[in-house]
């Protein structure tokens, strides 16, 4: 959300007409950021967004690069006639855009738009609005800068974005510093009752159930962040988050250098991302799940 808003903002000033669709809603940590009321749901508001889709000449699709990715809106790009732009940095990307900004590995699209905006547009029209939001992304995609794919351009764009007036403290307030009282209680439970160490402690292992989600009153966006905890444990190489929402499992992988989350989830659930940090999917139960990771994950021992 963070690159889609940041863009948004820099064709506002630029005097060009522009409209944010994401196909589900997002985390209600990001509802802060400047723009958020423009944003536009699709699963919410489909017969809206199908007419903006259909009568775009441009569509930039960002922080993305396969069309399933985004649900049955993926669809309704395919159909658009519009100019396709894809800005991204996972890897291999499918073959459905007219133009591409891609750069694999980098520390996030945002980091992207930043570049593409300093390479090919006028960086005149770039604000403080656009600069939260893009330093927003940066945050979020490593991890406060602590990840493997930060790298020096990574803090200079962060250093340009405070030179146009983004203020770091009110960025971090904003996203950690903001939390309902029943996400701290499902924290405080799913530390002291959920992780489970394996593969001779190089393994955590976490899940939550229907019945925990409802009990905390979870929201969009509640649980992010939990997996990393477990990769807080000595000698833990992977962590894992499996949760199941009903009408799907759905997973989150994080490592350390070696292990490659990417590759293990995509040949045993459905899933991608980066090698460090990857998402899954499963139609299975949650326990059958569970089950299949501890045996899948056997297959991966040398990596840990």
């Amino acid at each position: 959300m963070g690159s889609s808003l940041g863009l948004y903002h820099y064709l506002k000033e630029a005097g060009i007409d522009s409209q944010v669709v994401t196909p589900t809603d997002y985390a209600e940590f990001l509802h802060w950021l400047p723009g958020n009321d423009t944003v536009i749901v699709y699963e919410e508001e489909k017969q809206r967004s199908q007419k903006l889709l259909e009568e775009a000449s441009y569509i930039f699709c960002l922080d993305f690069n396969a069309l399933g990715r985004i649900n049955e809106m993926g669809e309704k790009v395919a159909e658009s006639a519009a100019k396709k732009i894809m800005i991204d940095h996972h890897q291999a990307p499918q073959d459905f855009d007219d133009e591409r900004f891609v750069e694999i590995g980098a520390s996030s699209t945002c980091e992207l738009i930043y570049k593409y905006i300093q390479q090919h547009l006028d960086s005149s029209f770039m604000t403080k609005d656009m600069g939260e939001c893009i330093y927003t992304g940066l945050i979020t995609d490593t991890g406060s800068f602590r990840y493997g794919s930060t790298t020096s351009s990574t803090i200079r764009t962060a250093a340009d974005l405070m030179d146009i007036g983004v203020v770091p403290a009110t960025i971090y307030n904003s996203l950690f510093d903001q939390n309902r009282l029943e996400r701290i209680q499902l924290l405080g439970y799913y530390l002291a009752n959920k992780i489970e160490l394996v593969e001779d402690g190089k393994v955590a292992v976490s899940h939550l159930t229907v019945e925990e989600l409802k009990r905390y009153n979870v929201i969009t966006g509640d649980t992010e962040g939990f997996v990393n905890y477990g990769l807080g444990i000595k000698g833990v190489e992977l962590s894992v988050l499996i949760i199941d929402r009903e009408y799907l499992v759905k997973m989150s992988f994080r490592s350390t250098d070696v292990f490659p989350c990417n590759e293990f989830s995509a040949e045993f659930f459905d899933g991608g991302g980066h090698k460090n940090a990857a998402g899954g999917a499963s139609h299975d139960t949650l326990g059958n799940t569970i089950s299949k990771f501890k045996k899948s994950i056997k297959t991966y021992t040398k990596y840990l």
